[in-house]
């Protein structure tokens, strides 16, 4: 594992990596499998400079250009992580699932990513295990696409605020759905995700943010799920 950081915030114009870097990176480190960036400017940086061994990429706070996670010598990512990335859009969601075998994405804070993406790459992600969406702009048909990775297992879907019951009923169909993580701070209703609960015959774990009070319902969702946690709002 790497961990760099770079200089995007800061005032200087130095450029944390360059493709030279990279190559001797692959030379002396041919086994390396994850790499996490930070504050980088990757604007120069070509996606297939990467080294070709990586199977897990994050980035946090980073620059990247329109043509990024394309190329025929990219690496083939298992593990995708991006946290206030603001320029990926469903042309790099396309691209990289569709040149990889992704296991596990996560996103948070990419608002360019809309339902179209989620419908596009959607047929590429077969063999998702673990999914996480976070601060985006998703409505429920981006669900629909979602309900189609039969092989998930690991589902969150927070401060996503334009979701409604009828986007969460259609997760029913992911029947080896383990563990749940979801808030009320859009328009679900605790009844709709107490039949989703019962819908899921191997769901083990359950978070919900955003509870207000313990109710019937909540008491419902208690005894069908071995494992549940209720937090209230902020």
């Amino acid at each position: 594992t790497l961990r760099l950081r770079g200089t995007l915030r800061t005032a200087s114009r130095h450029r944390l990596l360059s493709p030279a870097l990279l190559s001797a990176l692959t030379t002396r480190c041919p086994h390396l499998q994850h790499l996490s960036l930070t504050e980088a400017d990757l604007h120069t940086l070509p996606y297939d400079s990467l080294p070709p061994s990586l199977i897990v990429l994050e980035l946090r706070c980073c620059e990247i250009p329109s043509l990024w996670f394309s190329g025929s010598a990219a690496p083939r990512l298992q593990r995708l992580e991006l946290h206030n990335v603001p320029a990926f859009s469903d042309r790099h969601l396309l691209n990289v699932s569709s040149h990889g075998h992704l296991r596990m994405l996560s996103l948070s804070g990419t608002y360019r990513v809309t339902d179209t993406g989620m419908e596009r790459a959607a047929p590429h992600l077969e063999e998702l295990e673990r999914l996480e969406l976070r601060h985006c702009v998703l409505t429920d048909s981006a669900l629909h696409f979602i309900a189609r990775h039969m092989k998930l297992r690991v589902l969150e879907i927070t401060s996503v605020p334009h979701l409604t019951d009828l986007g969460l009923a259609s997760l029913a169909t992911l029947e080896r759905l383990e563990t749940l993580h979801l808030d009320l701070y859009n328009k679900f209703s605790l009844r709709a995700v107490a039949a989703l609960c019962r819908a899921l015959p191997r769901l083990r774990s359950l978070t919900l943010d955003g509870v207000h009070s313990e109710d019937e319902t909540v008491g419902e969702i208690r005894a069908g799920v071995p494992c549940c946690s209720f937090t209230p709002p902020p």
